[in-house]
């Protein structure tokens, strides 16, 4: 009889970072708290060189800090890289999803209506149609209730027009768009079928970036922002609030 085989230490890491992640994020392992590294290889059955590099990665997440005399020490919020695609995965995964949720949405509202503007001004001709064409086929997708294909295709739009913004900066914040809208869908936080008001908007976006109109298309694409805050609180409520 073949013995089990032993889970490949890849594995055993990016299970231990993300139980280590999540329990930061949600508070359990509360601000200032000690980790004790000897402790987190018997309570999770790992190696040490598998705890060494979980807290590694945290370390460069901001989440520990290694301090002589001291220990591993679980960090402060405000010493996180909020920006990091993971510490948002766990964050939107724990008990304070809707506020990461709105401050997201906060930071997309300062930034996707300028970029929106922006491209109003540097796009292409080609990146025009291509804009519209990407427009038509999310509401295809949405009217049809296809939600996987409908998500996809929110990415690759609001990616397109923080490209098309010509700001490089702004093109990287694509990651911090995906996992709003990806965020949303997993946790249960977008409607059963898109708004038509939504649909339209990135219409309404696509055309007026597509015509050089820059106030146009700032003014939708705050809209949509705004929409999406206003979607998740009125879900959040029903579901939760009430229950």
């Amino acid at each position: 009889m073949k013995s089990p085989k032993a889970e490949h230490p890849a594995n055993l890491h990016a299970s231990l970072l993300h139980r280590l992640g999540l329990a930061i994020a949600d508070g359990t392992l509360a601000p200032n708290s000690i980790l004790r590294l000897d402790e987190l290889e018997a309570q999770h059955s790992v190696s040490r060189s598998v705890v060494r590099e979980a807290a590694r990665v945290l370390c460069s997440m901001g989440m520990l800090e290694s301090r002589r005399r001291l220990g591993t020490v679980v960090q402060e919020e405000d010493c996180w890289n909020l920006y990091d695609p993971q510490v948002i995965r766990w964050r939107l995964a724990s008990s304070g999803r809707l506020d990461q949720l709105r401050a997201l949405n906060e930071l997309r509202g300062a930034i996707e209506p300028q970029a929106a503007r922006l491209a109003a001004h540097r796009i292409s001709l080609d990146a025009g149609s291509d804009l519209v064409s990407q427009a038509a086929r999310l509401w295809a997708a949405g009217q049809a209730g296809n939600h996987e294909q409908f998500l996809l295709l929110d990415i690759d739009f609001h990616a397109a027009v923080l490209k098309a913004s010509g700001n490089p900066m702004f093109s990287q914040l694509h990651n911090l768009v995906t996992e709003v809208l990806t965020g949303r869908t997993e946790h249960g936080l977008m409607p059963h079928l898109p708004h038509h008001e939504a649909l339209q908007l990135h219409v309404d976006v696509a055309s007026a970036i597509q015509r050089g109109e820059a106030e146009a298309a700032h003014a939708a694409m705050s809209r949509i922002v705004e929409q999406s805050t206003e979607e998740m609180g009125d879900i959040w409520s029903r579901n939760y609030e009430d229950s």
